[in-house]
């Protein structure tokens, strides 16, 4: 590739990745914008006597924001040395969903109202705008969350067993005699609703042993909903360190510290 184009890479690279321009700004900010109209759009859209007036316009519309979201997320992958990494990265896939109901609706009734989930790109927000203070609090929760996943995986997996158990455990105590407890995989939906203390009441036992079980079960709820807290929580005592916004062009990846030239990733140059 030729110093020409590599430049021009480079120069579209910093309007579409970087808020720190004039230019990058700017763009980010009206992305925002049409990010916005188009989740706007998509709700209007279901309110009954507006999609039977303006169905075609909304349509329209729905296309117009679609194509010119698709232009962007093919420019940006366009603009990074490793588009692969930066389609599987967090930003990437978010974009790349929000694209995708509006074709799967050629195929799928309906399902065009998903690009709702447009709205997740507005994450950007806090970089374009400087609110340096939030996006390091964002990345402290992100790295806490990946650095705690192993323990919360074994969590879930103990919780599934005993969720169950405790099924297994109310349909032999409550029987065929009780409509709500009618199969074991009923009697675990109703574990699991009640020992996340939610508690819809839609199934309810009625013999005393199952109600001493409820009882105990709706205890140790309590007492397991704190765990994650705590496995979460700790994590974040330990990432306590500020980075910055600043986006390597080679690998995708942000959360670099404040005075960081090369990309702790991959070591790539940030600043050319």
């Amino acid at each position: 590739m030729d110093d020409k184009t590599e430049g021009f890479r480079a120069k579209l690279h910093e309007v579409i990745f970087e808020a720190d321009t004039k230019a990058g700004k700017r763009f980010d900010l009206a992305l925002l914008g049409l990010i916005l109209l188009s989740v706007a759009v998509v709700m209007l859209e279901t309110i009954p006597t507006l999609h039977e007036r303006y169905f075609h316009w909304f349509y329209a519309i729905e296309w117009f924001f679609t194509v010119i979201f698709t232009i962007e997320y093919l420019l940006r992958l366009y603009v990074v040395n490793a588009p692969l990494r930066y389609a599987k990265s967090t930003f990437g896939l978010i974009d790349l969903v929000s694209i995708l109901p509006t074709y799967l609706s050629l195929f799928v009734a309906g399902s065009q109202t998903l690009l709702v989930v447009r709205i997740l790109r507005l994450l950007r927000v806090f970089r374009i705008l400087r609110m340096g203070r939030f996006l390091w609090a964002g990345h402290i929760i992100s790295r806490a969350l990946k650095a705690s996943r192993h323990k919360l995986v074994v969590f879930v997996f103990f919780v599934a067993q005993l969720v169950i158990i405790i099924g297994a455990v109310m349909y032999f105590v409550e029987g065929p005699s009780n409509d709500g407890f009618s199969s074991i995989p009923q009697s675990i939906y109703w574990a699991v609703v009640t020992l996340t203390t939610v508690g819809f009441g839609d199934v309810t036992p009625e013999t005393p042993f199952g109600k001493f079980l409820a009882t105990l079960v709706m205890v140790i709820g309590y007492a397991i909903i704190a765990v994650p807290t705590g496995i979460v929580s700790a994590e974040l005592v330990a990432n306590q360190k500020q980075n910055n916004t600043q986006v390597c062009r080679h690998c995708s990846q942000e959360g670099h510290d404040d005075d960081a030239t090369h990309c702790k990733y991959c070591g790539w140059k940030l600043f050319e």
